[in-house]
C-alpha cells in the first residue's frame, strides 16, 4: 500500500498600501508548484482606511479560496522615512489579521532572507528574483509589476525554510500573537 502524498498549499503575501503582491504554491512531499500569483492594485483609492479594508477582504477571499495551510509574508523593511514603514506595517497587521482570523499559522520573513532563499543573494534585485522564480517554477512569463513575484517568493522561501528550527517570527493564532508581543497589545 503506498502512502500519501502530503500536501500543502502556501500562501506568500508581499503587504503594500500602493500594490500587494501575493502568490501561492502546491507543495506535495518535497516538490513546489506553482499556483497563481496576482496583485492588488491600491493606487487609485486615496483613503487609507479603504486601502487596509482592501487588503484584509483581498487576503480572506485568498485564504477561503485556496485553503493555504500557512502564509509566509515579507516584513517591513527598516528604511529611512518612517510614513512609510508606518503604511507598510498597517499593510503587513492587516494581512497578517486575516490569516489569524482563520487560523492560518504566519512566519514573516525579512526581504534579505527572501531574496538569499531564492537567489543566493540577499541584496539581489527584484527582476533578478522573479527570472529565478521564472525558472524554478516553469513560468512561461513575468508580470509588468514584480509586486506578485515578491508574494510568490515568500512562498518558496517558506518552502525552502521548512523543517529548520529558526524561520522567523511564527504566529499559529492571536494568542500565540499576543504571548510573543506583549508590548503591541494593550
Amino acid at each position: 500500500m503506498t502512502q500519501l502524498a502530503k500536501e500543502k498549499i502556501i500562501l506568500g503575501i508581499d503587504p503594500g498600501t500602493t500594490i500587494m503582491g501575493f502568490g501561492l504554491i502546491k507543495v506535495t512531499d518535497k516538490k513546489m508548484e506553482f499556483i497563481q500569483m496576482n496583485e492588488l492594485l491600491l493606487n487609485k483609492y486615496k483613503d487609507p482606511y479603504t486601502k487596509l479594508k482592501l487588503i484584509f477582504e483581498r487576503t480572506i477571499e485568498l485564504i477561503d479560496t485556496y485553503h493555504p495551510d500557512e502564509i509566509a509574508i515579507e516584513a517591513p523593511f527598516f528604511g529611512k522615512n518612517v510614513q512609510s514603514m508606518l503604511k507598510l506595517g498597517r499593510a503587513q497587521g492587516v494581512a497578517m489579521a486575516a490569516g489569524l482570523s482563520r487560523q492560518v499559522p504566519i512566519t514573516e520573513y525579512l526581504p534579505k532572507k527572501i531574496k538569499m532563499a531564492i537567489t543566493g543573494n540577499g541584496n539581489a534585485s527584484k527582476e533578478q528574483v522573479a527570472r529565478m522564480l521564472q525558472s524554478l517554477l516553469g513560468l512561461k512569463s513575468l508580470p509588468k509589476n514584480l509586486d506578485s513575484t515578491d508574494g510568490l517568493a515568500a512562498a518558496v522561501c517558506h518552502f525552502y525554510n521548512q523543517g529548520r528550527v529558526e524561520v522567523g517570527k511564527s504566529y499559529s493564532g492571536w494568542s500565540a500573537f499576543v504571548k510573543q508581543n506583549p508590548k503591541k497589545v494593550n
